[in-house]
């Protein structure tokens, strides 16, 4: 019998921007940020990770970011002002009130955890997944690519990165006039920014994942970081019982 979708919740953001998110599991709080083109259920749910928390004693929370799955998706430029994914991690936390809590995202999520990080945010603990130092040192290049597959859809060869983004965006329902504006929120973090983040880190990413620079040179440049790897590439990690694993391991030690 196929288990019963989650049903998200919602709050209303720093700017009013309706953002969703859904739970599974009780006990410690932990939050997990989706990568681009995706969703929480089909980055943490549908492939077993949250459960995987949730079995070690955890609160998983999951918030669709602006722009995707089940929170408001503008299209009106002004939504999507610099770091308002991570202005929408924040007021997550202040709006559930968590103060003892662990923090963690895949790809776009990593991103997004660490502009949490370099602004305040103090979880016990952070997951860094699917994110590489190029990534967070500068995030034009990832910006870029994503621009051309939105912007010239059905012009890829059969089988290539391109090809592969734009299926992915069709399985996900994504609204590609939201998501082209949710490249305008990209900020780059500095490396001045990253010496001062002295939170326990674990950076997770796939042995073949170069999609946004080498996870191991990430977790070297953070003062207390490990690197984990993973089986598969940016796209097939994500898919691989490994990369749960991988995070509740760090989180439940």
């Amino acid at each position: 019998m196929a288990e019963s979708p989650i049903e998200p919740q919602y709050f209303a953001s720093f700017d009013g921007t309706r953002i969703a998110w859904r739970e599974l599991g009780e006990g410690r709080p932990a939050i997990l940020i989706h990568g681009y083109f995706s969703t929480a259920e089909v980055n943490w749910l549908k492939f077993g990770h949250a459960a995987k928390l949730a079995a070690r004693g955890f609160r998983v929370i999951m918030p669709d970011l602006r722009g995707h799955g089940s929170s408001d998706r503008p299209h009106d430029a002004a939504a999507y002002p610099p770091d308002a994914l991570m202005r929408d991690g924040l007021a997550l936390v202040a709006h559930l009130g968590l103060t003892d809590y662990d923090l963690g995202g895949y790809s776009l999520g990593g991103r997004t955890t660490m502009r949490m990080l370099a602004n305040g945010a103090t979880p016990r603990r952070a997951v860094l997944s699917g994110m590489g130092l190029t990534g967070i040192l500068r995030t034009a290049g990832r910006g870029d690519y994503f621009r051309r597959v939105l912007t010239n859809p059905g012009s890829f060869e059969r089988g290539s990165n391109e090809w592969m983004t734009e299926a992915f965006l069709k399985t996900t329902g994504g609204d590609p006039v939201a998501l082209l504006r949710v490249l305008d929120t990209f900020v780059d973090t500095p490396r001045a920014a990253l010496d001062a983040i002295a939170i326990p880190t674990a950076v997770v990413t796939g042995a073949e994942d170069d999609d946004n620079g080498s996870g191991a040179a990430l977790a070297d440049a953070l003062p207390n970081a490990v690197y984990r790897e993973v089986p598969g590439g940016h796209m097939s990690a994500v898919t691989k019982p490994e990369l749960g694993q991988a995070i509740a391991d760090f989180l439940a030690a």
